[in-house]
């Protein structure tokens, strides 16, 4: 074997190396803030004060959530964002399925003008829309209501939702909805037994990500709800900054911790059937 030939696996190896070394750095980084904020968590309110604090509590203890539970509604905002979050993403996926797959098949002047309107939708800013969107739910009579904030979720999650089912319906092959119609399968039928199994797992992930938007979502929640027994998570969170901007950092911690727990359970729990059903689809192609 010549030098160049010998040479080819060392290079292949280096740079699998290097490769799975910064894959190994961007974990550290998206893990480190999750890190920091359990480790603020548990740490009593010495440790926090200290100029020079630890990686790790020297005494870990759960006072900071018993006053997180006792200073703000943790439970109720959690509730309510609960109940607006679910019923956002399962609205607007259900809303978007059907659209995308009129995007995806139906390849018309129309349906290119829509798919490019979607996508330059997501360029407007929040600040664009607000007066003029609490203008008209002030008309409707549905500020300060969790259906008007549902209402508002849906219509921002929307675009996102039907970008990303446009591309798994396009994932799905014509062939298989031909060959289902040429052994006499109606349109009904066919998309019901051959392309709705295929776009399971898209429509999973879709309602993952359009709750966690929603989830996650603030600013809408703060110029909408007022009172507060309608508030959401992120906008309590805001209850643990006094008005000069000093942070009550034990009890903040605690809560933010809670209020990004049902995310990554959420997540860990799906993705499994997401890469399943995956797998699925790629065995019946």
């Amino acid at each position: 074997m010549s030098p160049l030939g010998r040479g080819r696996p060392a290079r292949r190896a280096a740079t699998r190396a290097g490769q799975y070394l910064a894959l190994l750095c961007y974990l550290v980084f998206l893990a480190f803030p999750l890190a920091w904020l359990l480790s603020t968590a548990f740490k009593p309110a010495r440790e926090l004060a200290s100029l020079h604090p630890g990686w790790f509590p020297g005494h870990p203890t759960l006072d900071n959530f018993r006053q997180a539970f006792d200073e703000q509604p943790l439970l109720r905002a959690a509730l309510n964002s609960l109940t607006a979050a679910a019923s956002a993403a399962l609205i607007a996926t259900v809303v978007a399925t059907p659209m995308a797959y009129v995007l995806a098949r139906r390849r018309t002047r129309l349906t290119r003008a829509a798919s490019g309107w979607v996508v330059v939708s997501q360029a407007f800013p929040i600040v664009l829309v607000i007066i003029p969107l609490f203008l008209v739910l002030k008309g409707l009579r549905l500020v300060d209501t969790l259906p008007g904030l549902v209402m508002v979720y849906v219509v921002w999650a929307l675009p996102f939702a039907l970008w990303m089912l446009t591309g798994y319906v396009r994932a799905v092959p014509r062939e298989l909805e031909e060959a289902a119609s040429v052994d006499g399968a109606g349109r009904l039928r066919t998309l019901t037994s051959v392309t709705a199994p295929l776009l399971a797992p898209g429509i999973v992930a879709t309602v993952l990500f359009a709750f966690i938007t929603s989830w996650n979502e603030f600013f809408f929640a703060l110029v909408l709800l007022k009172s507060p027994g309608k508030q959401t998570m992120p906008v309590v969170l805001t209850h643990f900054i006094g008005a000069e901007g000093v942070a009550d950092l034990g009890p903040l911690a605690a809560a933010a911790l809670l209020a990004t727990l049902p995310s990554l359970v959420l997540f860990a729990f799906v993705q499994r059937r997401i890469t399943g059903g995956m797998l699925a689809g790629a065995v019946k192609n």
